[in-house]
């Protein structure tokens, strides 16, 4: 008897050799195979006669073969040729490669035919299907196969068709899918008797009655075997009642799971944070600035969440002061950021020591790159406890590393680390009597998530949203402009540094391709040093420089000695220079549009009024445009994130596949957002 976990190679029509072949792609059991969904239907409910066949459409035919032979082309390629015909009508069928075919078809067969039809330009306007899918569906004088063809003619013809994706190097069809998942279902799930199915039910009773779901079986049947009224519409949409159960049952155990987890870190012992009037305090001696209402509230529920005795665990969309980090060190703690740069973490470091120095806190910075007595000196004095703040790279997660009480991890732009080094970083923690407490650990983020991402990402962490501007920043004006009118870009630029401004030039290259079509930093920085501003200070900052010099370049940068600083992408995040107000990106159509929003975020930061100029090629492909036109229209950033998931889909949405992302069967995090809502 079958069961789901029933090994493939047991299902009728497959054995070891094939199932070794499904292994390839994943299927294992009987339930894998049930759960390789069609990724397309055919509709080929109405076959049409061949006299009313017409030129550019799909269609679904029944006819007759007359005529079908094999012959080479000038270039040698085996061509296979077969004529259908009904009465006096007919059309020709061509299959490149198609030797595989010499014995096929006899004259007087009965065949279903699909595929594109098109004007055969040698036939004097004759019609002609190119590799057409094709069923034997009856033999001139009937034989003992014609019951199994006449059967397979319900799968092929006269019905809505599954599509699935062929495995094996095309070994294994579509066509042979839908015959070996048919026979699995009839087998397993007999569809005239569904009362002796015994496939278990997986959602609760209530909540498949008051969203209306089908039953698991019911589902798989029409999924893969619409029934001849089901809407064609809503298969090609996966909005078929059956999808709508499958997507809902793999959505709804993915937020189940994020949910045991966040209750399991709540039953965790954590650290009751005190926020007392000698907190509050220190608080006010070092925040730089009054804060927002957004920021307050934030603040309040971050307050809140570490003065609970369980870990907290939050994800902090955008930017806010270091206040937290002070509730940490005044009852006793060490805090730690992560950030996944140098150049980030150097920022973070060198804006904590100002603010916090001068209250009397001690602040250090563990990277790679600092040489290794300095790296000794700083780990020992971590472990002491002589430090309350440690900012650092993935260099804080190293075995080496130990704290001596730690309180509070923040980690910062989280999607560019797994989640394996977000939880080496909170392992680092046993208290005095050696028994590990948890520490509370704040993601942040100033790449704002779409609500999708974040509730399957991140839907084990508390999520607060910073979701104005901080105080005396001003809106940023964006501009697209093409390369011819580069002059005039440049005139402005000299008016801004003149008026006391500061600009980023962003290049997508840091040195030529062999094409030579793409503008490269350091090229242009010696184009623009030299000819096209010779009485500005031009600084030059791209990945490859040495962390020392990338330093020194940002420190002159920040102290107003560069007027305009050429670089690559490696100002996206976490460069803070409130006088330059002026960006231009050149080859604005090669960035990504995540890209474009966080470079865009480097200008605004202080009360002078910012421009944003995106300059552009030649040739833009259609994407590049929706992604400028939603720069320029936009600069909220969880709009242009919505945008940028829609167009690169959410696996890539991150750049990478280690940011947690589970795989879906079924679910489609795009598609399906209001299924998951």
């Amino acid at each position: 008897m079958l069961e789901l976990s029933t090994p493939v190679q047991y299902v009728k029509g497959v054995g070891p050799r094939i199932a070794e072949m499904l292994a390839a792609k994943g299927i294992q059991t009987l339930e894998d195979l049930l759960f390789y969904l069609p990724f397309r239907y055919e509709d080929r409910l109405n076959p049409r006669t061949v006299a009313e066949l017409r030129a550019g459409e799909m269609a679904s035919v029944i006819a007759e073969v007359r005529t079908s032979f094999l012959f080479r082309t000038r270039n040698k390629m085996p061509l296979f040729e077969m004529t259908a015909g009904q009465g006096r009508a007919s059309v020709k069928c061509l299959w490149f490669h198609g030797a595989y075919l010499k014995d096929k078809f006899k004259p007087g067969q009965t065949v279903a035919l699909y595929g594109k039809v098109e004007v055969n330009q040698k036939g004097r306007g004759s019609l002609q299907m190119i590799q057409p899918q094709f069923e034997i569906l009856g033999e001139p004088e009937e034989d003992a196969d014609a019951a199994e063809a006449k059967a397979m003619q319900s799968l092929e013809i006269g019905r809505i068709v599954p599509i699935y994706e062929s495995a094996a190097q095309g070994k294994l069809t579509s066509r042979w899918f839908r015959r070996v998942i048919r026979h699995a279902l009839e087998q397993f799930l007999p569809e005239k008797s569904p009362g002796a199915w015994t496939l278990p039910e997986t959602l609760p009773a209530a909540v498949r009655q008051r969203l209306a779901l089908l039953s698991l079986g019911e589902s798989l049947w029409q999924v893969h075997w619409p029934p001849a009224e089901a809407s064609f519409a809503e298969l090609k949409d996966a909005r078929s009642s059956g999808h709508r159960r499958l997507i809902f049952e793999e959505l709804f155990f993915l937020e189940l799971g994020l949910e045991l987890k966040r209750r399991r870190m709540r039953a965790q012992p954590g650290i009751a944070f005190q926020i007392d009037e000698r907190v509050r305090a220190a608080l006010k001696k070092i925040l730089p600035f009054h804060p927002t209402a957004a920021q307050k509230k934030v603040l309040k529920e971050i307050g809140e969440n570490m003065q609970q005795p369980s870990p907290m665990r939050q994800l902090l969309q955008g930017d806010v002061g270091s206040g937290k980090t002070v509730v940490a060190i005044e009852n006793g703690y060490q805090a730690a950021l992560m950030a996944p740069t140098e150049i980030l973490a150097t920022q973070h470091y060198l804006s904590a020591r100002r603010i916090m120095e001068p209250a009397g806190y001690r602040v250090t910075l563990l990277t790679g790159s600092l040489e290794q007595d300095r790296k000794r000196d700083t780990r020992r004095h971590i472990a002491r406890g002589d430090v309350q703040l440690v900012i650092g790279t993935h260099a804080l997660i190293e075995e080496k590393v130990e704290f001596q009480k730690l309180g509070l991890v923040i980690v910062d732009e989280q999607h560019r680390f797994g989640v394996l080094q977000r939880f080496k970083l909170m392992k680092k923690a046993p208290d005095e009597q050696g028994e590990e407490l948890e520490p509370d650990v704040l993601v942040m983020t100033a790449t704002p998530i779409p609500r999708t991402l974040a509730l399957t990402l991140y839907g084990d962490l508390d999520v607060s949203i910073l979701d104005e501007l901080p105080p005396g920043r001003t809106p940023i004006v964006t501009r697209r402009l093409p390369d011819e009118r580069s002059e005039e870009v440049w005139t402005f630029l000299r008016k801004q540094v003149a008026a006391g401004r500061q600009a980023y030039v962003v290049y997508p290259v840091i040195e030529e391709t062999e094409a030579g079509d793409i503008k490269a930093a350091t090229k242009m920085y010696d184009e623009l040093r030299k000819r096209i501003f010779p009485e500005l200070r031009v600084g030059l900052l791209h990945g490859r420089l040495e962390a020392e010099e990338k330093d020194l370049v940002m420190r002159r940068f920040q102290r107003g000695e560069i007027d305009v600083l050429v670089s690559t992408t490696v100002i996206e995040v976490g460069v803070d220079v409130a006088n330059a107000n002026l960006m231009v990106v050149e080859h604005a159509e090669r960035f990504g549009l995540a890209q474009l929003h966080q470079l865009r975020g480097r200008i605004g930061r202080g009360a002078a009024k910012s421009f944003c100029v995106l300059m552009t090629g030649k040739k833009i492909t259609s994407e590049a445009e929706s992604r400028l036109d939603a720069m320029v229209r936009t600069t909220n950033g969880f709009e242009i994130a919505e945008l940028d998931l829609q167009q690169r889909g959410p696996g890539e949405f991150f750049g990478t596949r280690q940011a947690g992302l589970p795989d879906f069967r079924v679910a489609n995090l795009l598609r399906d957002r209001e299924l998951l809502e």
